[in-house]
């Protein structure tokens, strides 16, 4: 399929997370493109506000990626309406901030499951349909997968093995038509990351952007996804790396 018939097709992308956050914001750039996509998450009525929002472009399938049989079934509705020509890997999460020696399994579990085998399982799932239209299989990590920092234990081993897990299908998959992209952005303002991250406490969200002037917004990072993937099927973007302008890195951080 040449790059120009492949346009002038319906381009359906599946979004995971999309009920909050870059996934819901993804979603937004995609069909304002002229793309087709459906949205996964586990929340029916986020998902339904967005269905109002967007229109027709957009439908959803509620389903939980952590989940083996949720995910067959979202999968097998999806696919069963035609081939799926961009997935777009944003559900994921950072949970507690706690030091290594006194943080718990059961977070960091969570978080594996969710960052890493999530990921794993729905792109697994879509490979095949993503094959055969010439797709891309898009992921969304994090500097933390980059650089490590303390009290980040948990979340940077996961995003660093989402990182390492794209990286090598991209390399599996040379001679394939498929393209594989990672998107780390560094500090992103949502409504909810930094709040899941300290159980619902506000006082400990808030202080994580305090006097950064012009964090990235979930908009700023739709923006590089639908950028990457509007372009050629044969132009692969690798890597983008992208973070406030007060922002160096995780430990250099300007505040007024």
């Amino acid at each position: 399929m040449s790059t120009e018939a492949g346009m002038s097709q319906k381009r359906l992308a599946v979004v995971t997370g999309a009920s909050s956050g870059i996934g819901a914001a993804s979603a937004k750039a995609l069909v304002e493109a002229g793309w087709e996509v459906v949205g996964l998450a586990r929340r029916r009525e986020k998902l339904e506000a967005l269905a109002d929002e967007l229109g027709q472009a957009f439908s959803y399938q509620v389903c939980d990626i952590t989940d083996e049989d949720s995910t067959q079934i979202a999968v097998e509705a999806i696919v069963s309406k035609g081939p799926v020509k961009a997935l777009v890997n944003c559900a994921g999460g950072a949970i507690g901030k706690s030091p290594v020696a006194a943080s718990k399994i059961e977070d960091w579990r969570a978080m594996y499951e969710l960052n890493v085998l999530g990921t794993l399982r729905i792109t697994q799932k879509l490979l095949p349909s993503l094959q055969e239209s010439e797709g891309s299989v898009l992921v969304i990590s994090s500097t933390a997968g980059i650089e490590p920092y303390e009290g980040g234990g948990g979340y940077c081993a996961s995003k660093s093995a989402e990182r390492v897990m794209a990286r090598i299908l991209r390399l599996e998959l040379i001679g394939e038509p498929v393209r594989v992209i990672d998107i780390a952005p560094g500090m992103v303002h949502t409504d909810e990351f930094a709040l899941k991250r300290f159980d619902g406490d506000q006082s400990k969200a808030q202080a994580v952007y305090a006097g950064v002037p012009n964090p990235l917004t979930a908009e700023d990072i739709a923006d590089c996804v639908q950028w990457a993937l509007g372009q050629p099927d044969t132009v692969d973007i690798d890597q983008i790396v992208v973070r406030p302008r007060a922002e160096g890195s995780y430990t250099k951080v300007y505040r007024k």
